[in-house]
């Protein structure tokens, strides 16, 4: 008897002319978790939207727990057994657990909602996932963790037997990742099969048994993720071609101080912070959950009016009390989390570009359209931002692409300092690496850079210096040559380097 519980043999989708999935096989072992990897436009949520029989293929047969079915028709007949947890989370804020968890499959007693037993029911289930959670909580009041957990528990409450999860830690804290892969492994263990959609390679490495890369809608590779794999391999089967991330930093001249914050303190978020930033120069804010880097930024970008301390901009003291004032100061800020603070869903690419200098293009009572597209269109050069046409929707964008538009919003006004808070969150390797080399060619001609971010590599990469903070103190400053994972870890837990 095969230990697969997923057999995908000879996929093939195409839309139109556009051929996505070129006969693609998959395999999935019961209780294990399988890692699909790949750049953005790779098909993989092609691939795995066919087998949740969300949409179908053109040619091919899947096979679920021993059940064949081609792939040809509208849906597969054994979908029910799958369950896809997709990267926006299909969660209603205004509603507590149970309610979330029941959503369009409520109980009903004599005509009713029957919400103790709908209660009860979920407490079961999140009780045997050993999740410490009360059903009645609104989800409003969860972090991101928990919400990834009661997509879980739905596909659960469905007996899925598959679980697929798209970038499920993109926006997750380092504490919220531990508590979700601590669930994976139970989840592994009790049989259920996992597939880990990332462009995190590190988490690969770490959480998952085996590996398939995808690559223009072909597999390019597959097997174990053992002792041989590494990041850089998994990286350069994603790409062909090998990644050389060691040739991004550059030396260059760094110019006269243009930020200094002293003794800044907001209570219970940060206090007497005492940092400077000189112009071209590249800085990393880095520390764990709860450190204060995006409460500490934020206030210096005038989201908090309520602090103590002081603010210098280039050599003036400033009260910055508002994100007009930081605007006028040439102070802009491309915030974490693209899908939910930094796109707007409705609006085009080329509008989501020029949004913020929108004040600028009018002519008499109109918008100059002839300049804001010179505006874009100078940006998708620069940027190397792959779109058709400027008039489409951003969310026909990929991740990386959709993070160059945001970076090129944050740009759009000629700032003097940019701060980046998580800039890679959510795009593939090869979109990180025109990333990186954006910021280092434009910090080559001048522009400052502030970089929040959780990932050692990132900021070991870029940065000239490093502030460690721990509970809204800044630990230990690192000067490039000093700087190791191991140094930025042992501040960002408390200790002495």
């Amino acid at each position: 008897m095969s230990d697969y519980v997923v057999q995908m043999l000879g996929i093939e989708k195409s839309y139109g002319k556009n051929k996505v999935l070129h006969g693609v096989d998959f395999s999935l072992e019961k209780g294990s978790i399988h890692a699909l990897l790949g750049e953005n436009g790779t098909g993989k949520s092609t691939l795995m939207n066919i087998l949740a029989g969300v949409i179908p293929g053109n040619k091919g047969e899947v096979t679920v727990n021993g059940v064949t079915d081609r792939v040809d028709g509208t849906t597969l007949k054994m979908n029910s057994d799958i369950a896809f947890i997709h990267q926006e989370l299909a969660l209603i804020n205004d509603l507590n657990v149970f309610e979330n968890l029941f959503l369009g499959c409520e109980i009903k007693k004599h005509g009713r909602l029957d919400k103790k037993a709908m209660y009860a029911k979920a407490k079961e289930t999140l009780d045997a996932m050993e999740v410490d959670l009360d059903p009645g909580t609104l989800v409003s009041e969860l972090n991101a963790s928990y919400k990834q957990i009661i997509e879980i528990a739905r596909a659960l409450m469905a007996n899925a037997k598959v679980i697929i999860m798209d970038e499920p830690t993109t926006a997750l804290t380092n504490k919220e990742i531990d508590h979700v892969f601590t669930l994976m492994r139970r989840l592994k263990d009790s049989g259920v099969s996992l597939v880990f959609i990332s462009h995190k390679l590190n988490e690969v490495i770490e959480i998952c048994d085996s590996y398939t890369v995808m690559r223009d809608g072909y597999v390019v590779s597959t097997g174990k993720v053992d002792e041989q794999i590494t990041e850089d391999i998994l990286a350069t089967y994603m790409v062909g071609k090998e990644l050389k991330y060691d040739d991004i930093y550059k030396e260059r001249e760094i110019g006269e101080e243009i930020l200094r914050l002293e003794n800044l303190s907001r209570p219970g978020e940060f206090r007497d912070v005492n940092l400077t930033v000189r112009r071209g120069e590249i800085v990393g804010i880095t520390g764990l959950l709860g450190d204060g880097r995006y409460e500490l930024m934020s206030t210096v970008y005038g989201c908090n009016k309520h602090y103590s301390g002081k603010i210098f901009i280039k050599g003036e003291e400033c009260h910055m009390n508002s994100i007009l004032k930081a605007h006028r100061k040439k102070i802009s800020y491309l915030p974490r989390n693209r899908k939910e603070n930094g796109i707007v869903k409705d609006l085009s690419v080329g509008s989501n570009v020029t949004i913020s200098i929108i004040s600028r293009l009018k002519k008499a009572m109109f918008i100059d359209h002839k300049k804001d597209k010179e505006i874009m269109d100078d940006y998708k050069k620069q940027l190397n931002i792959k779109v058709a046409d400027t008039k489409d929707l951003i969310t026909s964008l990929s991740g990386g692409n959709q993070q160059k538009v945001i970076l090129a919003r944050a740009l759009s006004s000629d700032p003097d300092i940019v701060i980046l808070d998580n800039p890679t969150q959510g795009v593939d390797v090869g979109a990180k690496l025109e990333i990186y080399n954006i910021i280092m060619n434009l910090a080559s001609k001048g522009v400052t850079f502030v970089v929040l971010s959780s990932e050692a590599k990132e900021i070991l990469m870029l940065c000239d210096r490093t502030y460690v903070m721990f509970h809204g103190d800044v630990r230990k400053e690192f000067h490039r040559d000093e700087a190791t994972e191991t140094n930025i870890m042992i501040a960002a837990t408390g200790g002495k380097v």
